[in-house]
């Protein structure tokens, strides 16, 4: 698994080597675009939407909802992305935090119309990511939703399909979601499928 230091070091080549994955259909980025812009269409529908990203990387997707009248709050363990997104959103309120461990302290006291992750939370276990998940849900604005991009599968069948497929490019350090899995949690849970490996989860607010 990278550590912020990693992340430090593929900072400036990131983008570069998504779009590579993404244009060639191959895993992990294949239907990044799609996914990115599947969640954009969603928080777009909402006028100066107040919007956390968890793991913004260089701020592709933000840089976007920033541009057209979102708030951006967001969070990161590398402070060369940081750097980079800043630039692109010089208002935004991006803190740097292991959210392996939570939010930062200072978006704990906010409430937010959509919280984004994208290829971010594979990082967690099963266990963290249900964690966290109900710890982002606790932040939603009434009528908010948590969206996340990521390489992500209907059910464990299909995730062992695509590892072995994958053969030796498959990445053990990361933790894949696996819906039918995760719905028993989170029964609300939708999802859209959006390549052989990667799609959008939805969790709305609870009412």
């Amino acid at each position: 698994m990278l550590d912020h230091k990693g992340f430090d070091l593929w900072a400036d080549g990131y983008d570069k080597s998504v779009g590579l994955s993404d244009e060639e259909n191959t895993y992990p980025f294949a239907g990044y675009k799609d996914v990115l812009g599947t969640i954009y269409k969603i928080i777009m529908e909402k006028e100066n939407a107040v919007v956390l990203d968890i793991g913004f990387g260089t701020g592709t997707l933000t840089t976007k909802l920033y541009e057209n009248g979102c708030t951006i709050y967001g969070q990161d363990f590398s402070a060369r992305m940081i750097e980079l997104a800043s630039e692109k959103m010089p208002n935004a309120h991006l803190y740097q935090g292991d959210f392996t461990q939570g939010l930062v302290e200072p978006l704990l006291a906010q409430r937010y119309d959509f919280i984004v992750a994208t290829y971010s939370l594979h990082h967690l276990s099963d266990e963290q990511k249900v964690s966290f998940l109900h710890e982002l849900c606790n932040h939603l604005n009434p009528g908010g939703q948590v969206l996340i991009g990521d390489v992500a599968f209907d059910n464990r069948r299909q995730l062992e399909q695509c590892r072995k497929d994958v053969g030796d490019e498959w990445d053990d350090d990361e933790i894949y979601f696996v819906v039918d899995e995760l719905t028993r949690e989170f029964p609300e849970l939708s999802f859209k499928q959006l390549s052989h490996c990667s799609g959008v989860l939805s969790i709305p607010a609870r009412i």
